[in-house]
């Protein structure tokens, strides 16, 4: 396993591409509304990451054809979008992408709420966010890896959902996915120490229901086995000589 430690300088540069991405997010936030197409929201947010000078990292990304990825209601991450994808009143809608900005990749994931939401859709996307938070809380030097794994899975399981084990977050530099591999559910082993300069992809990937997850037809999208709505939320985070640096959020 390689694990790149970034320097002074590269981290700056993340900050930046990271920047820019927040950036983006907080502007198509207040696109998702109904009536409005999945692909539509593709198209905006290309348009957002073009116009910071920067180009979509998930686009053609091992063959994926768009550059962001929206997942809705059951589907858990790498919707593909379409135009006859219409969002409705009540659904909930995962967004997920990325930027290259002077070579240092970001990444982020939201699940946004569309117009009124069930209490049960509000309550899972926000103990998704909650679960993050309680993974990063572990984000420091002298801990180890899954830490924050165990720490995810802890918060999470006392409300009966299931985690998605079979994607998981990563590091990121110069390439989107690098070394460590970063599960959001309990490990058996403690996994390698954490150093300043690491930089992660945490990603919690939390069910309603079970945990258990299949890919349709088009190879890409990953929905739930039982149907149930699914919520994402990610940040690209930095590993300091003190508190985690969360270099997505704005």
């Amino acid at each position: 396993m390689a694990v790149t430690i970034k320097s002074k300088r590269e981290i700056e540069l993340m900050r930046e591409s990271c920047r820019m991405l927040a950036d983006v997010f907080a502007q198509l936030e207040t696109a998702v509304k109904p009536g409005i197409s999945t692909l539509e929201i593709d198209k905006l947010g290309d348009k957002l990451i073009r116009r910071h000078g920067c180009v979509p990292n998930f686009l053609h990304y091992e063959g994926y054809p768009a550059s962001i990825c929206v997942s809705v209601n059951d589907e858990v991450v790498h919707g593909i979008p379409r135009a006859d994808r219409i969002l409705q009143d009540g659904d909930i809608v995962s967004l997920d992408a990325g930027l290259i900005y002077k070579g240092y990749h970001s990444d982020m994931a939201r699940t946004f709420g569309v117009g009124k939401l069930s209490d049960d859709a509000s309550k899972l996307i926000e103990e998704t966010r909650n679960a993050f938070f309680a993974g990063i809380s572990k984000a420091k030097v002298g801990n180890h890896l899954f830490d924050i794994s165990n720490a995810i899975d802890d918060y999470i399981s006392q409300f009966g959902y299931g985690i998605v084990e079979d994607l998981v977050g990563h590091g990121i530099g110069t390439s989107l996915h690098e070394d460590p591999q970063v599960p959001n559910f309990r490990q058996k082993r403690r996994g390698i120490k954490l150093q300043a300069g690491m930089t992660l992809a945490i990603e919690p990937m939390i069910n309603m229901g079970r945990g258990d997850v299949e890919w349709l037809d088009d190879d890409w999208t990953v929905v739930t086995e039982d149907g149930s709505l699914s919520a994402h939320y990610e940040n690209t985070v930095l590993i300091t000589d003190g508190e985690p640096e969360i270099l997505t959020l704005i």
